[in-house]
């Protein structure tokens, strides 16, 4: 017979996202008992660790604003604030800036934007075709209306931005189950425990759905119907035929995006129109077909660029609107509580989308930031909430 374990707090999903969840419930409530399961505890398909770690505060929504300017600081400070057992957290942050890039139909866009950005706080400076040109002089510009670069933005390595999460809330207290969930057991408002693959039961006050590119899966285990779906996307290392100058997350309308990366420069060009599924094979194509025409038009000297290395990740798309859900399940199972579907924004919005869980498990309610436009109410209602800018 088997004997179920209880907790406070059953977090499943030990990625980066449901490991800042662990670390900001301990933080916030020491006394708290915490799981987190994690079918895998190398991490092999975690789509964070298979991200760029891009950090940018480039958003018209003003909760994701917010939660970038959290975040970022929370980053740029990780190092000596997830010391754990003396162990300092390098997750090596690099203020690279991000370069927003539009066609000249897009620039009234860009510049409310970039207005709306300096509103809530942001560092930002709208550049012209020739103040881009004299900022980035390998970049072509013709065809281009206007820039918003961001200097304060930048990237981090995100295996130590996960390491980090995990080891400081194993040393608060949390308890990594490695499992995977197969069935959840619900009564009429409340959810009441899971079922791991080995057979053993989860009993737990609060229920976190954390599961990134798998949450859709794990959501139908409570009769929750969650829009989120696991999409392939490529990154890619290549260097340049001549020399380019430093650049920063350069992102455009068509959602080619890429960075300096050491010698050379890492990025892609993402393809929303893919099938879903949960697919890791690589395209050795697709640099050459899709990503290098991208990259050799905006910027000449890689008309001679080569390809070192490519890998696949997956994007945990929202397809309502490419926004997170980020809340409880207030019509049927309040204490269910969902933080996926970012659509590609996770492991920046890790910190302030694990505090906001906290919160709202400690609390009831947000309380640092207020992410009620993120939560599941707006899927129940089929009412979109989506951003303006670049993706």
């Amino acid at each position: 017979m088997t004997t179920a374990r209880n907790f406070d707090v059953a977090v499943i999903g030990g990625g980066v996202v449901g490991s800042s969840t662990a670390y900001f419930l301990l933080k916030e409530h020491a006394s708290l008992s915490i799981c987190v399961i994690e079918p895998d505890s190398t991490y092999e398909f975690a789509s964070a660790l298979r991200s760029s770690g891009g950090c940018r505060v480039q958003f018209t929504a003003a909760e994701n604003i917010a939660m970038s300017l959290f975040s970022i600081d929370f980053i740029k400070n990780f190092e000596n604030l997830m010391t754990a057992k003396g162990r300092p957290a390098p997750v090596d942050w690099v203020q690279g800036g991000y370069l927003f890039i539009v066609p000249p139909d897009a620039t009234k866009a860009l510049e409310r934007n970039v207005a709306f950005q300096k509103s809530q706080g942001c560092v930002v400076d709208l550049l012209t075709p020739s103040e881009l040109k004299d900022k980035f002089p390998s970049m072509y510009v013709d065809d281009l209306g206007a820039g918003a670069h961001t200097p304060e933005d930048g990237w981090c390595d995100p295996n130590g931005l996960l390491w980090g999460f995990r080891r400081k809330a194993v040393e608060l207290g949390a308890t990594y189950i490695d499992g995977k969930v197969v069935s959840a057991e619900v009564t009429q408002n409340q959810a009441k425990s899971i079922t791991l693959e080995s057979g053993s039961v989860i009993n737990a006050t609060h229920f976190v759905n954390a599961t990134g590119a798998w949450s859709g899966q794990v959501a139908q285990m409570f009769g929750m119907n969650l829009p989120i779906s696991p999409v392939r996307r490529f990154e890619h290392y290549f260097t340049a035929g001549s020399p380019v100058e430093q650049l920063p997350y350069v992102k455009d309308t068509a959602r080619l995006a890429f960075r300096s990366e050491g010698k050379g420069f890492s990025g892609g060009l993402v393809d929303g129109s893919v099938t879903r599924g949960f697919n890791f094979d690589i395209d050795h194509d697709y640099f050459e077909n899709v990503v290098w025409p991208a990259v050799a038009h905006r910027f000449p000297a890689f008309e001679a660029a080569k390809c070192h290395r490519t890998w696949s990740g997956l994007y945990e798309v929202n397809e309502l609107d490419g926004n997170p859900v980020i809340g409880s399940w207030n019509s049927r199972l309040p204490n269910l509580h969902t933080v996926a579907g970012f659509s590609g924004h996770g492991m920046m919005h890790a910190p302030a989308a694990g505090r906001a869980i906290a919160e709202l498990v400690i609390h009831g309610k947000f309380q640092s930031i207020d992410l009620t436009a993120l939560g599941y109410e707006r899927v129940e209602k089929n009412q979109p909430y989506p951003e303006l800018g670049i993706l």
